[in-house]
């Protein structure tokens, strides 16, 4: 009998998690259901509830639900703990117990299949909320230099500022105030602003020749911010197709304890879809 599992958000019908789940599981030979379950805020949690009342035993969480399943678990990572939000659920024992692999995915990504070299990058995170939190602190354990964590909301920036404690490296600040930082090496777009058709005027100069654009997003969601990045000379403009498959596959090694390849799963989405963004 198949096990049971599935990715819960809002909007989540154009989530290709299910087709990345399949994909290792072919790959290693496990029988498994993945569907992806569109549940808003105020109904995450009887949702997840009647998930795992109907045999549901693993689910991933993406926008806008990663906070609230963080606040939802019975226990936590400490990855989880210190991003405040999670990404990956497990129920055991009668109870959903909370991860979050999105900033080792987007670190793998941008180190082994991209090949950059984060280490004292002076790097900008658009966004506060759960996409931004999962990839945080991962990024300040991978080296980088100074993180400044740009958010309409000042509350959400210093917020999250607070919640990393490393006040020497990491600096709040409001989306008004981009013009004055100069240029960056890294530049990462977590939030949904081109989902919801409000992209933010971002300066042009955040970006230089040496520079990295990379959204969290993929496909069409991703169009706005990397055309804006290409359009203004970055070096490499990258979209959040390879995060997504790596932190997919660091949940399903959660989940059935091995690991499976990415290549070639990365290739497969990439190729065959029209609307995923290069990365080139």
């Amino acid at each position: 009998m198949s096990q049971s599992f599935a990715v819960f958000g809002h909007p989540v019908a154009h989530s290709l998690s299910p087709r990345i789940h399949a994909g290792f599981a072919r790959q290693v030979g496990i029988d498994l259901r993945y569907q992806a379950i569109d549940t808003p805020l105020e109904g995450f949690y009887e949702a997840l509830q009647a998930f795992a009342a109907a045999g549901g035993v693993g689910a991933n969480v993406t926008l806008p639900l990663k906070q609230s399943a963080f606040a939802l678990s019975a226990t936590t990572t400490v990855r989880a703990q210190r991003a405040g939000a999670v990404n990956t659920l497990a129920w055991l024992d009668g109870q959903w117990h909370g991860d979050n692999t999105d900033g080792t995915g987007l670190v793998r990504d941008l180190t082994e299949r991209h090949r950059i070299d984060l280490r004292q990058r002076r790097t900008l995170l658009l966004g506060a909320g759960g996409a931004a939190r999962g990839v945080a602190p991962s990024l300040l354990d991978a080296g980088i230099g100074e993180l400044f964590i740009a958010n309409r909301s000042p509350e959400r920036a210093d917020a999250l500022a607070d919640t990393l404690g490393q006040p020497d490296r990491v600096h709040p600040r409001y989306i008004d105030d981009l013009r004055a930082l100069g240029e960056f090496d890294l530049v990462i777009n977590a939030t949904s602003a081109a989902r919801d058709g409000a992209m933010p005027a971002l300066p042009i100069s955040l970006l230089g020749p040496r520079s990295t654009a990379v959204d969290l997003s993929y496909g069409e969601a991703a169009i706005p911010f990397l055309a804006w990045a290409r359009a203004n000379q970055a070096r490499e403009a990258i979209d959040g197709l390879g995060m997504l498959v790596e932190q997919a596959a660091e949940s399903f090694a959660l989940w059935h304890g091995t690991r499976p390849s990415t290549d070639a799963v990365y290739a497969e989405l990439r190729g065959r879809d029209a609307t995923l963004v290069t990365a080139d």
